[in-house]
């Protein structure tokens, strides 16, 4: 009787760490990296500033990249 009890809190830990792992991971994908100012008007974008914002790049796929 104690194997399956232990077994069910290993595979619960399991899929707790599995779903914090995931989290982690879409948050990170949420935030693009920096694009030069180059790579932008290359690539068809346009650069538009912000007051405190900074450069953005507006993709024409509809993404927004900062600036590096």
């Amino acid at each position: 009787m104690r194997v399956p009890r232990r077994l069910g809190l290993v595979l619960s830990v399991a899929a707790l760490a599995g779903v914090s792992a995931v989290g982690t991971v879409t948050a990170q994908a949420a935030t693009p990296p920096p694009i030069t100012r180059e790579a932008c008007t290359v690539a068809g974008g346009q650069i538009s500033t912000s007051p405190g914002g900074g450069a953005v790049c507006a993709l024409p796929d509809g993404s927004r990249q900062p600036i590096a």
